[in-house]
């Protein structure tokens, strides 16, 4: 419920934001535009990626967040099941396993203590804060810890033993992320260089084609050929806006196979996209006129 709330609260600020932002920013740009499509088609495209922008930011404070809680949770397992051999209860060895290193999953193992001590059972206990912490990582691991105490196991053990696994998987995470290493540095070179390279050479060319045939006199033919040169009716423009539109793309794409390959999730890698299209576009336009800088007496 106070998960809902917050979602609900955000969500309400997010709107409110939004209409502020359209009845202050629309008239603005109709000032300097003096045309209300314009205006509006602005402001609607601004607002939308600012929108897009401030829940990315949530995003990955949120998943910046789960990371952390992720990598504490073998540590404490391993400090929690010391205690518990040592001859604590099962309060007691909770609330003595919260440390600050621990940050931010220090707040919930003080909440699961408090819980069991006023006398929720201890699975109940520890779903809630799975549920709270809302980590598919975190959940298997409490439900295998949950299906060995209902079991009847020794839970210094099975807390021992989680802890080993999870460790032994996070290095085996690692250990397929640095083979796939390869893989990453060639797909950001393709969308970051490759891409945008040849998308410059090919704007240039079709300019400096539409600026030769342009120069070329009419010729009149009385015989029918398969095909004529004739004047490039392509906007340079339009091939300007086509390349850059595209090269965004083709940087969205890539960064999310990035996160796929190297975390395994899509969403690992959006924060790869605003260095991808700032590098692609950059390297479009400087490679375009470098080239340009060559044919400047065809031009």
């Amino acid at each position: 419920m106070k998960i809902m709330k917050k979602l609900n609260d955000q969500m309400r600020k997010l709107i409110l934001f939004n209409i502020y932002g359209f009845f202050i920013l629309s008239p603005l740009i109709f000032i300097f535009t003096n045309n209300w499509a314009t205006s509006l088609i602005s402001t609607f495209t601004t607002q939308a990626l600012v929108t897009i922008y401030i829940i990315g930011i949530r995003q990955f404070k949120k998943s910046g967040k789960l990371k952390k809680m992720e990598t504490a949770l073998p540590d404490f397992l391993q400090l929690m099941s010391s205690n518990l051999r040592a001859g604590m209860t099962i309060d007691q060895a909770l609330l003595l396993s919260s440390r600050k290193e621990f940050a931010p999953l220090d707040k919930e193992i003080l909440k699961l203590g408090k819980d069991i001590v006023t006398g929720k059972k201890i699975e109940i206990a520890l779903q809630d804060m799975a549920n709270r912490i809302d980590s598919i990582k975190i959940k298997k691991t409490i439900t295998l810890i949950i299906s060995g105490i209902k079991s009847g196991g020794n839970l210094a053990i099975l807390l021992e033993e989680t802890s080993r696994n999870i460790k032994e998987k996070e290095f085996v995470e690692k250990r397929a992320a640095s083979n796939t290493l390869m893989y990453v540095i060639f797909i950001f070179f393709a969308t970051a260089a490759g891409a945008p390279f040849l998308f410059a050479l090919s704007s240039v060319l079709v300019e400096v084609m539409t600026n030769l045939f342009s120069t070329l006199p009419e010729v009149e033919t009385t015989s029918q050929t398969p095909f004529a040169i004739t004047e490039v009716s392509i906007s340079i423009t339009f091939i300007k806006y086509f390349s850059v539109i595209f090269i965004i793309v083709i940087d969205i794409l890539g960064s999310l196979i990035i996160g796929l390959v190297s975390k395994g999730e899509e969403k690992e890698g959006l924060k790869y996209v605003a260095p991808l299209v700032i590098t692609g576009i950059t390297i479009f336009f400087v490679v375009r006129g470098v080239i340009l800088s060559y044919f400047s007496d065809l031009i």
